[in-house]
């Protein structure tokens, strides 16, 4: 049994290889040569977009093209749906991924963990031969921690996220209301916010730089500043949004309106501060309940458990 155990590992690794191997190296199909020749010469702009569509997967190297070429197959058995393809773009996004290839990527990463992280748990049962019901134990635990990995890590990549975006924008907001005091307008004051904050808070000025860039390609500013709030998904973040919108809208002053939020944020910091160190003392209670207190107890209560132990044993 475990022969075949190991016989099998081999072989599905030696399988995965080989697949790895033939979507990154394999040659491009007849059709998609000659629309390349074809684009080389010139062939016209409806051509060379047949070019790019088809050539996509010939022509592109890296982790995206494999990832997509791993993830195609899959997506073709399984694929998702419109509402799950919008929830992970905007997850990605909100942990600052905002390629085109991001969600093709992650699918990859999806499959690699699912597939791989068993595969090397079997690989090791084998090695260290295990019984038959152990390793398939460990092979469905590997499996169901290859399927929740990913998930785990991106939603821990937007909480940090978030919360970095939440610490630099008390400064944006003081920066802001400097700025807006001084004269500029809210469009100048957002360049200047990202530009000044590029070195302290990076996550946050790259925010409003985009928003500044969405304002100057043509959009409306209350659709940059939406944009602006979807995009982090941080609530305070959006009230501030709603708060500039409103302010732009019935013509009230805003450099006014964001130094009343600027003073309630920093408010609401010192209530989410007192919040967390009272959180401490309960959090605290389970190791020093486990580690420290059975740890003094040794210390002290331990020599005269010695003693009494002579004493019982001289009697």
């Amino acid at each position: 049994m475990i022969f075949i155990i190991t016989l099998s590992t081999f072989a599905f690794i030696t399988l995965g290889v080989l697949g790895i191997y033939w979507l990154m190296f394999r040659p491009a199909s007849a059709a998609t040569e000659r629309l390349r020749r074809m684009g080389e010469t010139g062939g016209g702009s409806a051509v060379r977009a047949g070019v790019d569509l088809s050539a996509n997967a010939a022509s592109d190297d890296g982790m995206a093209a494999l990832a997509e070429r791993m993830a195609k197959p899959f997506q073709r058995l399984a694929p998702p749906s419109a509402a799950e393809a919008k929830k992970l773009q905007k997850k990605l996004m909100q942990a600052g991924y905002r390629s085109p290839n991001a969600p093709i990527v992650y699918r990859a990463i999806q499959i690699t963990t699912l597939i791989g992280y068993p595969a090397v748990v079997a690989l090791g049962c084998a090695l260290m031969a295990r019984p038959l019901n152990s390793a398939i134990l460990w092979i469905l635990i590997a499996f169901i921690k290859g399927f929740f990995l990913p998930r785990y890590i991106l939603n821990k990549m937007v909480k940090g996220r978030q919360q970095r975006v939440r610490w630099g924008l008390a400064d944006a907001l003081d920066l802001m209301v400097v700025s807006i005091e001084a004269g500029l307008g809210l469009n100048a004051a957002i360049v200047k916010v990202g530009e000044e904050l590029r070195e302290v808070h990076p996550d946050i000025s790259e925010e409003f730089e985009l928003t500044n860039l969405e304002i100057r390609v043509g959009r409306d500013r209350d659709e940059a500043l939406r944009n602006l709030a979807e995009r982090t998904g941080v609530d305070d973040l959006r009230s501030l949004v709603a708060m500039l919108i409103q302010a732009d809208r019935f013509g009230t002053s805003i450099a006014r309106a964001v130094r009343v939020y600027a003073d309630s944020l920093r408010t609401k910091r010192r209530q989410r501060a007192e919040q967390a160190a009272q959180k401490a003392a309960v959090k605290l209670l389970f190791p020093l309940a486990c580690f420290l207190f059975p740890t003094l107890f040794i210390a002290i209560l331990g020599p005269a458990a010695l003693n009494l132990i002579d004493s019982f044993a001289k009697m």
